[in-house]
């Protein structure tokens, strides 16, 4: 072979490895397959089969010498070349989800290869370089995974890829991609949508052991993808092959090896949650089998999985309860593929994620980690079964067609048991609140409570709010996506109908809670007998079925403008609808546009060097939950009383008289305190008053500049630069007065609205929501019912009456490298990254407010005041290291190091002087001013930088194929930083400092030791 040659064919080698291993390319941008591409001589046939599967497909080569074959399922394929002078060559070639397996049998002049034995093998290494990508993607295969230190959640592996962020500890465990909530991501499972657009902060999990390839998606997605602002996961499972395998593995986390839970300190160093007595252990043991139940035609792969997880939980502040809890995930997964002929393929994806958590509540002495009487039990689920099919059909060699249907159900119902065996629960009627014992919470300050003793209840087992008892999830998805290369052109389009209904409602356990408190006046000087101690009930009960109802349309464009430069074309036409609880619609865009551009150049031809960029726009419907109370009938009322005493079981105020103006304690005046705080007492609100007649949804635009350069055979390193500007976020404003001042409304003494034709103003009404759906900026037209009348009158609104505009920015350059060798591979990532603006986005992490698209963040235009800056998700450094070393062929060690910045904090305080009875805002400590002076977003420091260390080795003796033993240290060093603290640092009436400022809420995961036996056959 001469140097020439030699110098082709080391180019031509290292092209197709980067080729096969790693990204997701624009050409075979699906999410359930990949492609096989590459040039050969014109008229040459190719084949590609899978000698696992029996699956095989044979293409002729275009006149131009180019070929492709698409929507080809993951797996390793022997690509055969059949030239018109009968010669023949072979190709090995690993193809993953998403990317285009580039396989050439010509060189880069485009002369034929005459090396016709020559194999080049994709050893599955991470690699960034795919010359027909502009997405932003990672892809691990299960084999990866395995190999690295790494919880095995998709969530967690996800927190590998560069821009991604572990969100707030509010929320689960979630993941911020690229500055966004933690609410606005989408979840896949072989191309079904597992996402819970309740809340969007969930999705289905499929039991681990079952993934065969996770693919990441951090920006630059195509317009086939859509729904999101952050990110996308997307798995697919494993499947059966000719081949009968069956295996099982435990994977068990002990107690004992399990570092203590890091306790709480307030400001003053008074201990206030002792965690010392907490713990926690896990088992989760699987079993498996797969094969053919016809060779090369009907392939099964089932896995039966069952955990258990158990935790001990004290504390020893004024909650009077402990609990233990015990989880169960009895899940299965089986994945059925039937190859109906060459042309013809069906799949079937059936899998159960349940979960259920039982937790017994036990008393205890306040300050003492004691466990006395049993309380009762809460019982808790999660998740259900998914069903989905899909067919793909190769109709001729250039065009491909696509159809899935799924099915999904997900629970979220919460039922409780007393100790004496009566069952305690919420049906949904808010007419009928919620049985059991009525929450107790003690405002009062410490001196008033060192006098009387606490009030709180022995017998309330969740101090929360009980979800009722049918509460679940329903979605029915169906969609159909074509490819037809035509030319230079590889054109993609398709449709996509998401239907997801909601069965949700809500009731604090007994019905209401009673929140003891003190008028102690303007200061909070010691007791000097003359306060006056009041209790507030509050009534909170709410249920509804509604609906969203979502539709796509996409087509997109992936030409090869040379043979050297591919420019991507896309548009994407979203439409959304949501319905309320009596099926009426109170919020729908229509068409809403999505342009997609991007380009990628392969500047030396050969694969080693890419430059690359894309521009888009990215749009998120409303989620389900806002129509449940506010869109659908629902009870919010609060009354103050006068009490004599209370009930030393259950809390409850006795000898109540209601609170009226001018009144002295225990007397009744002419005005009750009793109000409704959104609508009247069940009445289903007016569909066309509760959001803006203009809404747009929230959406995004981003930009993404990079390059990926091939240094050797091994290594490859990438940058690329990131921008993404929010450009209309959805919230809701309880400022009702924006729309009388306009209509010329005047405020009299007795806080009643007059109109300029002398008539009051009616509110709240059935058609005068207290709260109302915007655009935060933007002028908005609303519908309002004045005067109670029913009749509505058109109002617009303008948007700095309301709020300023909702802004939210993201910069970043990420700089990623990849490297493989014999025995080591090793990826990792630094990211420096800016996320700045007003609002979060769908989630608020300052509070841990999880009502998403309805925060309190515009509800009033003070709550925005000195809001911009560094956001919650802001971590200005990231590093991530991980890789595996085969130290012999039996002995290996893997090691995972995340090292971030801290996020910046806030000081939220009370706005003060305001004209309302206590002199303070009613929203509280909710405004970015403490001691009275401003306090911007993000200006109190930065919480401490956490570094995480993991650690495995794994043995396979050779004596015993297919046995394995690992053992995973999570956080080696227990590094154990505060990752989020208390951020509402002043009392809500008076304005003092609260002890509690800054009182950490959560911490770094404790070390962890997870021991893992498999064997496979």
């Amino acid at each position: 072979m001469s140097q020439h040659h030699r110098q082709i064919f080391r180019r031509s080698a290292l092209g197709l490895a980067l080729g096969l291993c790693f990204t997701g390319g624009v050409q075979a941008q699906t999410n359930t397959a990949g492609a096989v591409t590459g040039r050969a001589v014109a008229g040459d046939t190719i084949t590609i089969e899978n000698p696992a599967t029996g699956f095989s497909r044979t293409i002729t080569v275009g006149g131009d010498g180019s070929y492709r074959l698409s929507q080809v399922p993951i797996g390793q394929y022997t690509v055969t070349r059949k030239g018109t002078d009968g010669s023949t060559s072979t190709r090995n070639a690993s193809v993953s989800v998403g990317t285009s397996a580039n396989v050439s049998f010509v060189s880069a002049s485009g002369d034929a290869q005459t090396l016709d034995t020559v194999t080049v093998i994709g050893t599955g290494a991470i690699n960034p370089i795919d010359v027909s990508s502009v997405e932003s993607t990672t892809i691990l295969t299960a084999e990866q995974i395995a190999k690295i230190p790494v919880q095995r959640d998709a969530t967690s592996v996800a927190l590998l890829a560069p821009g991604t962020v572990r969100g707030d500890a509010a929320f689960g465990n979630l993941a911020s991609f690229g500055g966004s909530s933690v609410a606005e991501n989408q979840y896949y499972v072989n191309g079904f949508n597992i996402t819970n657009t309740f809340q969007n902060l969930n999705f289905a999990q499929i039991p681990f052991e079952a993934v065969a390839e996770q693919q990441v998606k951090t920006g630059g997605y195509g317009a086939e993808f859509g729904r999101s602002l952050g990110g996308v996961i997307n798995m697919i499972t494993k499947r059966g092959t000719n081949e009968f395998h069956a295996g099982g593995n435990i994977f068990w986390e002990p107690e004992d090896l399990r570092e203590d839970g890091k306790s709480v300190y307030m400001t003053d160093g008074t201990l206030f949650e002792d965690n010392s007595k907490d713990s926690q252990w896990q088992a989760v043991a699987s079993v498996w089998a797969s094969g053919a139940l016809i060779k090369d035609k009907l392939f099964a792969y089932g896995l039966v999985s069952f955990g258990r997880r158990e935790n001990e939980t004290f504390n020893n502040n004024q909650i009077l309860t402990n609990n233990s809890a015990r989880t169960e995930t009895p899940n299965w997964l089986l994945k059925m593929d039937w190859n109906v002929t060459d042309d013809h393929l069906l799949e079937l994806t059936a899998f159960s994620d349940k979960q259920e958590t039982d937790s017994d509540i036990f008393l205890n002495d306040e300050g003492v980690l004691n466990r006395k009487d049993f309380l009762g039990t809460a019982f808790t689920e999660q998740g259900g079964d998914n069903y989905v099919l899909k067919y793909t059909g190769y109709l001729t060699d250039n065009f491909t067609l696509s159809a899935l249907a799924g099915h999904s159900v997900f629970s979220r119902a919460q039922r409780l048991r007393t100790a004496g065996g009566l069952d305690v629960s919420y049906g949904g009627d808010i007419n009928v609140p919620a049985s059991g014992c009525p929450n107790i919470v003690d405002l009062r300050p410490g001196y008033r409570q060192a006098i009387d003793g606490t009030r709180a209840s022995t017998c309330n087992l969740t101090g929360a709010n009980i979800t009722r008892r049918d509460a679940e999830d329903t979605r029915d998805q169906y969609r159909i996506d074509a490819e037809w290369q035509l030319g230079d052109h590889l054109l993609r389009f398709g449709v996509d109908v998401d239907d997801f209904e909601s069965v949700d409602g809500g009731s604090f356990e007994g019905g209401r809670i009673f929140s003891y408190r003190t008028d102690n006046g303007p200061d909070d000087e010691p007791n000097t007998g003359d306060e006056v101690d009041f209790v507030r009930e509050q009534i909170v009960n709410q249920g509804a079925v509604v609906k969203v109802e979502q539709k796509a349309y996409y087509i997109q464009d992936s030409w090869n403008v040379t043979d050297n430069f591919i420019a991507y074309l896309g548009a994407r036409w979203d439409s959304f609808e949501n319905l309320n609880g009596q099926g009426q619609s109170y919020v729908e865009i229509k068409d809403q546009f999505g342009p997609r551009l991007g380009f990628s150049w392969d500047v030396n031809g050969d694969s080693t060097f890419k430059v690359f960029g894309n521009a888009g726009r990215y749009a998120l419907p409303l989620t389900a939950t806002v129509a449940v109370r506010g869109a659908s009938a629902s009870l919010f009322t609060r009354q103050e009383f006068f009490y004599t005493g209370f009930d030393p079981v259950t809390g409850a105020p006795t000898g109540m008289t209601d609170i009226s103006d001018g009144s002295a304690p225990g007397e009744r005046g002419p005005t009750s305190s009793f109000r409704y705080v959104n609508g009247e007492f069940g009445t289903a609100k007016n569909p066309q008053t509760i959001a803006a007649k203009n809404l747009d949804p929230m959406y995004q635009d981003e930009y993404i500049l990079g390059f990926q350069k091939a240094l050797n055979d091994n290594f490859a390193i990438g940058i690329r630069a990131i921008f993404r500007d929010l450009k209309a976020a959805i919230d809701d404003n309880c400022d009702y007065t924006a729309i009388l001042t306009t209509e010329g409304f005047e405020q009299q003494d007795d806080g009643r609205w007059l109109g300029p034709d002398g008539r009051f103003a009616a509110l709240p009404n059935s058609g005068f929501p207290y709260c109302r759906i915007f655009n935060p900026g933007a002028d908005a037209v609303f519908l309002t019912d004045l005067y109670g009348d029913g009749n509505l009158k058109e109002t617009t609104v303008p948007g700095a009456l309301l709020s300023p505009k909702a802004k939210r920015t993201y910069s970043a350059l990420e700089i990623f490298f990849d490297g493989k060798w014999d025995k080591l591979f090793l990826q990792g990532s630094y990211t420096y990254a800016k996320s700045k603006g007003n609002t979060e986005g769908g989630v608020k992490s300052d509070i841990g407010q999880a009502d998403t698209n309805v925060t309190q963040d515009f509800d009033y235009k003070e709550l925005a005041v000195d809001s911009y800056g560094y956001l919650p998700n802001d971590r200005r450094h990231s590093l991530k290291l991980f890789g595996n070393y085969e130290i012999t062929d039996e002995w290996s060690v893997g090691a995972n190091l995340i090292v971030q910045s801290g996020r910046p904090k806030n000081c939220l305080g009370v706005l003060s002087p305001w004209p309302s009875p206590t002199g303070t805002h009613p929203y509280g400590s909710s405004f970015f001013r403490c001691n009275g002076v401003p306090t911007p977003r993000g200006t109190e420091g930065r919480l401490p930088w956490t570094r995480t260390f993991d650690l495995n080795v794994a043995y396979r003796p050779n004596f015993a194929e297919g046995l394995q033993f690992k053992v995973d240290i999570f956080n080696v060093f227990n590094s154990r930083e505060v990752t989020s603290v208390n951020e509402q640092v002043e009392d809500a009436s008076s304005g003092a400092r609260l002890d509690l400022a800054f009182l950490p809420l959560s911490f770094q995961a404790p070390r962890t030791v997870r021991f893992m036996v498999q064997y496979d056959f």
